[in-house]
């Protein structure tokens, strides 16, 4: 007899239609075997859905059995096809009948005792029973609160394969799982930390604030003990808040990497990632024989810090320049090729020599000049050119650290960084960008127009500071978001001078 069951599997950030097919015949020597490119783990299903079956009151008959998931040039990986295998497998002995099975899409995995376990990827499977139409998704109980962020279809949460039969069967009322996507916002938006908490350093925090106001990259160098990891904890609470599209796609890679808090429905807020100095390039730009995301497409919509930057493996950080040109991240393997997401804010902090205290002008530096252009010149010149904003941090007076007055809060910086962004969504209306940062050449000669005074003081800085072509490009786009910042068409002297400062670190220590 032949059963078929819907389910659903991941691929990339997204999801596609998956057909449970179960062929059972007779036979003198009982097997069971799964097609369709299974990996180790969904060869390993059918032990755990033939116990899962026993101890859950129905019985698993001693015959052969031929599992095929569909489409059959997919890979499949992992346990979430055991729920709708064992349903198939009930179905095709005949145990229960179920007239409307092919209105259900079905996933998770199972335990032993027929228990259902929380799956990765829910999020984009909800998503694409929406697109296909189906309104019945059937899914773990851990899992229904992310999956029924998607509005539209009947999230019903199971715990056992029993009360799956039930509900399928309508032997059990079918209760829908529903969320508010504003009560989630309204709960979960809010930050542990405050931009108000940082003590002194004004011109760093006025360098971050137009960072953030257009979505530039940023580096930091200081010694140790200034406020340089402070200040990046602190950028996702001065960030515009998430929209709702914003959010659903932070939430699909962090579902499919199963990162997901239990019973989190939504990401709210800013995501804020700061790999250690260890990690390996598939983990920090996405990888391994069945790609997942890596750190900077888990930095999607949010904040990438890398802290102590000449620690890390050079050939790791140059794969980064790929990224923050294009938003994106391709993963090519021999079978397959992925494309994930990976449009963050890029902000570096190190040290500027192995002691740290080559600019401290309170303590005394011991390296060697060898040293510390041993040290500074593993962050590679092109790297840096692609960082719009280079600052240095220095070590907090003791009178900014004992003073009381108060500083601006992250809603107070946020509402003027909203206000620019604003200006730059209404810029690049109709048009793939949404922030200065992202602008190409074309749109540079557009947009970044310079009054003569500018014009003047830039040509200055070209030719005796040594600006490169393309530091050239990023102080007009940051000369473009300071003056829309002071909401002027315009780009003034007043601006260029500022946006000049902040291209300063190569020519004081990338000598």
């Amino acid at each position: 007899m032949l059963a078929k069951v819907k389910s659903i599997a991941v691929f990339g950030i997204d999801a596609y239609l998956l057909d449970v097919e179960v062929y059972v015949t007779g036979g003198e020597m009982p097997y069971t075997v799964i097609v369709g490119l299974p990996d180790a783990a969904v060869k390993e299903s059918r032990d755990r859905v033939r116990a899962a079956v026993n101890n859950s009151g129905y019985i698993f008959p001693a015959k052969c059995y031929t599992i095929n998931l569909a489409p059959a040039d997919r890979k499949k990986e992992g346990p979430v096809f055991e729920l709708p295998i064992a349903v198939g497998v009930l179905i095709a002995t005949g145990q229960v009948e179920i007239p409307d099975i092919q209105s259900y899409i079905i996933v998770g995995e199972l335990s032993l005792d027929g228990k259902i376990r929380p799956v990765k990827g829910c999020l984009s499977m909800a998503y694409q029973c929406r697109e296909l139409g189906i309104k019945k998704f059937l899914v773990p109980v851990a899992n229904a609160s992310e999956a029924a962020v998607i509005e539209g279809i009947d999230v019903i949460p199971v715990e056992t394969l029993a009360d799956t039969i039930g509900i399928l069967t309508k032997s059990i009322p079918a209760t829908p799982y529903r969320v508010k996507q504003e009560e989630i916002f309204r709960e979960h938006s809010n930050y542990d930390v405050d931009y108000g908490d940082v003590k002194g350093q004004e011109h760093a925090k006025r360098a971050l604030t137009v960072a953030v106001a257009g979505n530039h990259h940023v580096i930091m160098v200081g010694p140790p003990g200034a406020g340089k990891t402070m200040l990046a904890q602190r950028i996702p609470t001065i960030m515009p808040p998430l929209t709702i599209e914003e959010a659903l796609v932070t939430t699909k890679i962090y579902s499919i990497v199963g990162l997901l808090q239990p019973k989190q429905s939504l990401i709210a807020t800013r995501p804020f990632r700061s790999p250690h100095h260890t990690v390996s390039t598939a983990g920090l730009i996405g990888g391994g024989s069945f790609p997942r995301p890596g750190e900077i497409s888990l930095s999607h919509n949010g904040v990438l810090f890398l802290d102590e930057l000449p620690e890390f493996d050079r050939k790791t950080l140059e794969v980064l320049r790929q990224p923050l040109e294009t938003g994106n991240v391709t993963i090519s393997r021999a079978l397959t090729s992925v494309t994930y997401p990976s449009n963050f804010m890029l902000v570096c902090a190190l040290n500027p020599c192995p002691c740290g205290y080559h600019t401290d002008k309170q303590k005394i530096c011991r390296c060697t000049p060898f040293q510390i252009q041993n040290y500074l010149s593993k962050v590679s010149g092109p790297l840096l050119d692609r960082m719009d904003i280079q600052i240095e941090v220095p070590a907090v007076r003791y009178s900014d650290l004992i003073s009381e007055r108060e500083s601006q809060s992250s809603d107070t910086v946020r509402k003027k960084v909203t206000t620019a962004r604003s200006i730059q969504k209404d810029r690049f209306k109709g048009q793939t960008i949404l922030a200065n940062a992202h602008m190409h050449s074309r749109q540079v000669k557009k947009y970044c127009v310079l009054d003569k005074a500018a014009e003047s003081i830039l040509h200055q800085a070209m030719t005796e500071l040594g600006v490169s072509a393309r530091g050239h490009s990023k102080i007009l786009k940051v000369s473009r978001t300071i003056a829309d910042m002071d909401e002027s068409e315009t780009i003034k002297v007043e601006h260029v001078s500022e946006a000049i400062q902040y291209r300063s670190l190569d020519r004081c220590l990338w000598k």
